[in-house]
């Protein structure tokens, strides 16, 4: 007998689900975990045995060790995803909310379409994208400007702000090079060696930061516990594979997508889970920053128009995506 062929579809829907619900529940996981964890160790240890669980499976499955310059693709990639990206905003959430952290997050893609126009071959962006980031960029000001809020009481917390802008950089770059990066065949081990190289970078990073020496086993909470084993099964086996299997095999602005529903998640999960203040600034921040990136997805993902079909439609003053 044939076996049924798995509508493509249906596994996009899936993977993109997966990233949406998982990953916008990390924020309030990491918050949780980091209560009684230094947080680049917490990082590292999550994404270290999450790529060793992958490791296995994908070896157990058929799939070949990385090459040399597939292991060095890879830490590249774990370095600015992992390192520069998930570690930062561990440490970030030490100073401010689980739901501050996610919105400046959601700025993801508007951070890959500058990179996309000032990288090699590069266009100019529309009027739309342009009116999309200008959003994002006020809706981050309505964020650090609002007193007396960061989750856990004073003003918001300035520094913790630019790690996480610097963090959101740091994930499009790893997301934006991980598109042509010479990686494993299988998504499986290509995941796996991401997270293996990522995971030991934030661990030895760790050392340097002082996290060795600040950890007390003892004082560590079983809702800690819960919640790093939160991060390791659904945040990082399940969602970064469905997010890496996404990069590979979707349209870019549909996997973009994930950046304005995970804050909408992150928000009531942090509220639910973290009793984390709803304020208005806050509010209306998430509303002012989805609809960015909401309006970057849209006109990033309309087809681009030659130079000849662009001079036809400047009487009909239509306006270009680049």
């Amino acid at each position: 007998m044939k076996k049924a062929k798995v509508n493509p579809v249906y596994v996009t829907g899936i993977a993109l689900l997966s990233v949406y619900l998982f990953w916008g529940g990390t924020y309030a996981g990491m918050k949780i975990a980091i209560e009684t964890m230094p947080p680049f160790l917490m990082a590292g240890v999550r994404f270290f045995a999450a790529g060793a669980v992958l490791y296995i499976l994908s070896r157990l499955s058929g799939a070949k060790r990385p090459a040399r310059r597939e292991w060095r693709s890879s830490a590249i990639v774990g370095a600015l995803l992992l390192l520069g990206g998930n570690g930062l905003v561990a440490w970030s959430e030490q100073r401010v909310s689980s739901s501050i952290a996610s919105l400046i997050v959601a700025a993801v893609p508007v951070w890959m379409m500058l990179m996309s126009w000032f990288g090699r071959g590069g266009k100019r962006p529309s009027a739309g994208i342009i009116a999309g980031v200008v959003l994002g960029l006020v809706g981050i000001a309505v964020l650090v400007f609002q007193p007396g809020h960061t989750g856990g009481g004073g003003a918001t917390h300035l520094p913790a702000i630019i790690t996480l802008l610097l963090a959101s950089v740091s994930w499009a770059a790893g997301s934006m090079y991980s598109r042509n990066a010479v990686m494993p065949e299988s998504p499986l081990m290509s995941t796996a060696a991401q997270m293996l190289t990522g995971g030991a970078l934030l661990l030895v990073f760790s050392y340097f930061t002082g996290d060795w020496s600040k950890l007390d086993v003892t004082v560590i909470s079983v809702r800690s516990y819960m919640a790093l084993g939160y991060l390791i099964v659904f945040g990082s086996i399940v969602g970064y594979t469905a997010y890496i299997w996404l990069l590979k095999n979707a349209d870019a602005a549909l996997v973009s997508t994930y950046a304005f529903v995970n804050p909408v998640v992150a928000v009531l999960l942090g509220w639910l889970l973290v009793g984390e203040q709803l304020t208005v600034n806050t509010l209306t921040a998430a509303v002012i920053i989805v609809a960015a990136v909401v309006l970057v997805t849209i006109f990033r993902s309309r087809p681009q128009r030659t130079a000849t079909q662009a001079a036809l439609d400047i009487q009909k003053q239509q306006q270009s995506v680049h």
